[in-house]
């Protein structure tokens, strides 16, 4: 991959037309006619049919196909609280991955308000206009309450795709992962570094698949999160070790079958990994420096290793998700998206890979991989369909040869 400079990034994102994305017209717009069916005095009449049939918008309208980019740019990629406006760039680059990726419309939405509550109700007062909503780059812990009042208070799939994007995809290459070295999930003992948004959503999702909550042990920044700590929250709580003999990263990967790192670049060292247990797993996940490099975990030894860099073997990155989760859900116009779907969408990848194929450099399929969105589309729609959370019934098949053509590949 060719080293990105900060003036070939600024140069991409201003030449020709600024930004990223545009909105084009799908009807006839050329003569007076068009105009008018466009306009007034024709669009009145979708108007009054989705006064009297509020679904109706999904048949009139683009809401069925549009999902929203929504941030306050509180926790923008590895840069922090940087602000609405300046997470822009991403917002946009994330309405160009939908698209590309899923045939899926976007608007993007910079709220410049930090109070959950403020930031709720601004999102549910335009809710009405999307078929979806995708919470981006806000930070932890307020995250994870406004993502649920949402899911709680609005009858379309929301989903904060930094948690749950990363998590299906880890999920996805950890269950591979096993295979290679020859483990078991049930059994593993897991190191996660970093307590955040998409650190919590992974081990959750984790244990969800099998993995035993006494064998998971969590650091933030401070070390080690044991019980005894004071000041904890809701989600650090749930995580909390009683053990009192551990209370760094070098004290709790000792041992280790996997270590999850959503941290901060080069905090673990080859002399830990060699301490880990026979045949480990490394997924170091921080951007854009990771933990450690892949060059670096597989020469002291682990078994299977995978960052979310694309110039090396196993991206561990969410851009393989997301745009079939959304697809799925909106295809049917789901209610929701839930746990039941994110783990079909984790087993609708892992089946990607034939059990032949499987090796250490290959757990995850590449990312530009034209059957990822397709399948987990399929996948998702499948569960929406049979939890009754389907407004439109549509063949899985049908939502996965769909999608191939959406994507125009």
């Amino acid at each position: 991959m060719a080293k990105i400079t900060k003036e070939a990034a600024l140069r991409y994102h201003s030449q020709g037309k600024p930004g990223k994305i545009e909105v084009v017209p799908t009807k006839p717009y050329r003569t007076q006619t068009d105009l008018s069916l466009a306009y007034s005095p024709g669009v009145a009449e979708p108007c009054l049919e989705i006064e009297k049939n509020p679904q109706d918008a999904y048949k009139y309208t683009a809401k069925g196909n549009l999902v929203a980019v929504i941030s306050n740019g509180t926790a923008v990629l590895g840069l922090g609280d940087i602000g609405a406006m300046a997470g822009k760039p991403v917002m946009e680059g994330k309405g160009l991955l939908f698209k590309i990726y899923g045939g899926i419309d976007v608007f993007d939405i910079e709220v410049n308000e930090k109070d959950p509550e403020k930031f709720i109700e601004a999102v549910k007062a335009i809710a009405p206009t999307f078929g979806g909503i995708n919470l981006e780059d806000i930070k932890a812990p307020e995250c994870f309450e406004i993502e649920r009042r949402l899911k709680e208070e609005l009858d379309i799939p929301v989903m904060h795709d930094d948690q749950h994007g990363t998590a299906i995809i880890s999920s996805a290459g950890l269950l591979n992962a096993l295979q290679v070295a020859g483990k078991k999930i049930e059994e593993v003992k897991i190191v996660v570094n970093g307590a955040g948004a998409a650190a919590i959503s992974c081990t959750k999702l984790y244990e969800a698949l099998g993995a035993s909550h006494e064998n998971i042990i969590m650091l933030d920044s401070k070390g080690v999160i044991t019980s005894d700590r004071e000041g904890l929250n809701e989600t650090k709580r749930y995580f909390a070790t009683e053990r009192r003999n551990i209370s760094t990263l070098e004290d709790a990967i000792k041992g280790a079958d996997m270590f999850l790192g959503l941290s901060k670049g080069n905090v673990l060292t080859q002399d830990m990994i060699r301490s880990m247990a026979d045949s480990p797993i490394v997924f170091a996940l921080a951007n854009p420096v990771p933990e450690t490099t892949y060059d670096a975990a597989k020469e002291a030894g682990v078994a299977v290793a995978g960052t979310g860099r694309s110039d090396r073997p196993n991206q561990v990155n969410n851009v393989t998700v997301f745009p079939g989760v959304f697809r799925g859900a909106i295809d049917v116009r789901a209610r929701a998206i839930t746990e039941d779907m994110k783990v079909a969408a984790v087993w609708a990848i892992v089946d990607l890979i034939d059990e032949k194929d499987l090796r250490e450099d290959y757990v995850v399929p590449d990312a530009f991989d034209p059957r990822v969105a397709p399948a987990v589309a399929a996948a998702v729609a499948k569960v929406a369909i049979e939890k009754g959370l389907a407004r439109k019934i549509v063949d899985p098949e049908e939502v996965k040869a769909n999608t191939l053509k959406r994507v125009g590949r």
